[in-house]
């Protein structure tokens, strides 16, 4: 039938796909054109399959969610891409944003809605769920702002650069564990979950720059 939103599903965790793909096969509307484990294979299959809807999980192994989106953009794939996922933090939500996704919802999202979202995004309409949403929202009202002090974008810029904790100590004259409590707190502020996504953070907000700390 020509009215089929046709889907491709990504997820790393093969019981999720299967999941996914017992419900959009039981409900009208949808066909379900292939599954990928990484962003890697998605794209390789969005360029040759050329799905409506893309169903996009973020963390994944070879290549993540919002590298894939991002590929799929450059590429000028017309595929929408929904992202499902477990993450709603700012360093996951906004990246995926800026990519190119055209909603963003929650694993928890109930089984009508996440149909209703499908198919809104296939006509090209943006879903986003409440709670991230919110997010998005209290991202846009902070205020102009630095994020971090002045020692904290120091230590940033310093593992950036590559510096072990105890490096990044000796180049400031500070100790070890002043060290490792800034970058808990740095970790806090930017919503990181290690030294990696704190870096990416970093550029992400402009904080740091490819020649050296902003």
């Amino acid at each position: 039938m020509a009215d089929l939103i046709r889907l491709l599903i990504v997820d790393d965790h093969p019981v999720v796909r299967d999941g996914l793909r017992g419900m959009f096969a039981a409900a009208p509307g949808f066909e379900v054109v292939g599954e990928a484990g990484d962003g890697a294979e998605a794209l390789v299959l969005a360029e040759s399959l050329r799905p409506d809807v893309v169903l996009m999980d973020l963390r994944m192994p070879r290549m993540d969610g919002v590298s894939a989106i991002r590929a799929m953009a450059e590429r000028g794939l017309p595929c929408r891409v929904l992202v499902l996922t477990t993450y709603d933090t700012d360093g996951d939500v906004l990246p995926a944003v800026k990519a190119g996704a055209t909603g963003y919802l929650l694993k928890d999202t109930a089984r009508e809605e996440l149909f209703h979202a499908v198919r809104s995004a296939a006509a090209g309409a943006s879903v986003i769920s409440p709670t991230v949403a919110a997010r998005l929202l209290g991202q846009v009202r902070k205020p102009a702002e630095e994020p971090l002090s002045q020692r904290e974008l120091e230590v940033l810029g310093l593992v950036a650069s590559g510096a072990t904790n105890r490096e990044a100590a000796a180049r400031l004259f500070i100790s070890e564990a002043t060290v490792k409590t800034h970058l808990l707190h740095i970790y806090a502020k930017l919503e990181a979950k290690d030294r990696a996504s704190a870096v990416a953070a970093g550029y992400e907000l402009g904080l740091l720059t490819p020649g050296g700390r902003r």
